[in-house]
């Protein structure tokens, strides 16, 4: 569990209910390098295609968020169609299981913990393991609540790149907007713990009562997120 944010350095019954996949092939095309370097789209649904649903907000938090201690708070979550969504920036978050890229040296703030743990009880490799960071539970807003659990399935959009990611960490309860390593790095924001993330332009979706399992397997969550997407750009 993150207690701080890093400011940026540089200045079914809804929507497949209550979802559990196991891992699986991709379906459709998944992320990978051309020879030029270039990202390939991960899953079959086009950011253009997302993010044209969630062009206006329907409040459902009490309140807003900031991006980081010195901002203004200025961010609703926002619902529609099964899901929960926000535009913020993104902080890395680099807690879990101590890698090359992530541990004490690397990150300040580091905590060698998670919220959400592996399935055999080991937190998560944010260095691997594409993951958001949902606010803990406040007065602004009570996450599982909405319907959003430990190992349900987000959509990350950057850039008009796709990352499907899980839940998988609670930060500060008054800032939103962070995302693990491995999610930054997948949509070519820069990694670092200490000086990446991107100051604005992300969108997170979270698709509610969704729930992949194993919650380290990324597999799982681009097959379960893919069918989520299409499910929510259908059904508007």
């Amino acid at each position: 569990m993150r207690t701080r944010t890093l400011a940026l350095a540089a200045s079914g019954a809804a929507l497949l209910a209550a979802v559990t996949l196991a891992p699986a092939a991709h379906a459709g095309p998944v992320r990978g390098a051309d020879p030029a370097g270039a990202e390939l789209k991960e899953g079959s649904v086009s950011a253009a295609d997302l993010l044209a649903e969630v062009t206006s907000c329907s409040q459902i938090s009490n309140g807003k968020y900031r991006t980081d201690e010195e901002t203004s708070a200025t961010i609703p979550v926002c619902g529609k169609n099964g899901a929960v969504f926000w535009k913020a920036d993104m902080d890395i978050d680099c807690d879990g299981e101590i890698t090359a890229a992530c541990n004490e040296d690397t990150d300040p703030w580091f905590q060698n913990g998670t919220a959400f743990e592996t399935s055999d009880g080991k937190p998560l490799n944010a260095e691997k393991l594409p993951y958001v960071v949902v606010p803990s539970t406040s007065s602004i807003w009570n996450y599982s609540d909405a319907g959003i659990k430990g190992g349900g399935v987000a959509a990350v959009i950057y850039n008009n790149k796709v990352e499907y990611a899980v839940v998988g960490d609670t930060g500060p309860n008054k800032i939103i907007g962070e995302a693990s390593y491995a999610t930054a790095k997948a949509l070519g924001i820069d990694p670092d713990p200490e000086t990446g993330g991107a100051e604005s332009g992300v969108t997170y979706i979270l698709f509610k009562n969704s729930k992949v399992s194993p919650i380290e397997s990324h597999s799982a969550a681009v097959t379960a997120g893919d069918a989520l997407a299409k499910q929510f750009i259908q059904n508007n």
